[in-house]
């Protein structure tokens, strides 16, 4: 699947897949999507009170690097906010005061890659 700006699973974008066997929920930025499957950096879901409170701390963490078989994959929907309820991206920045795809390196990788910067950065 080939990726592009427009596109609302694309590189970067903060999505929750839901896994199967065993059943998981994990958040993250979207590294990459293709048949095969998902790779995306992030933290499971039942980890996500536990790892803003270490970040908020200042403790060095880092969200993983993950591959899901698109077999385990049930769904993966884009975190966004639901009328007055938060997205997970909103409620982690007003916990720890940082931008996860900053935390997570998107933001300079985006930044690098834009056509004004005239370098293309590779993951």
């Amino acid at each position: 699947m080939e990726s592009s700006g427009d596109a609302p699973f694309s590189k970067g974008a903060m999505v929750l897949v839901t896994l199967n066997t065993p059943r998981e929920k994990f958040w993250g930025a979207v590294i990459d999507i293709s048949p095969s499957g998902i790779a995306m950096r992030g933290i499971d879901l039942n980890s996500f009170e536990d790892f803003a409170r270490l970040i908020k701390a200042g403790e060095n963490a880092t969200p993983a690097s993950v591959f899901f078989p698109m077999h385990r994959v049930e769904r993966i929907e884009l975190d966004a906010r639901h009328g007055d309820i938060p997205s997970l991206s909103e409620r982690f920045e007003n916990r720890t005061g940082q931008d996860f795809t900053t935390l997570s390196g998107f933001a300079a990788a985006v930044g690098a890659s834009s056509p004004a910067s005239g370098s293309r950065k590779r993951e």
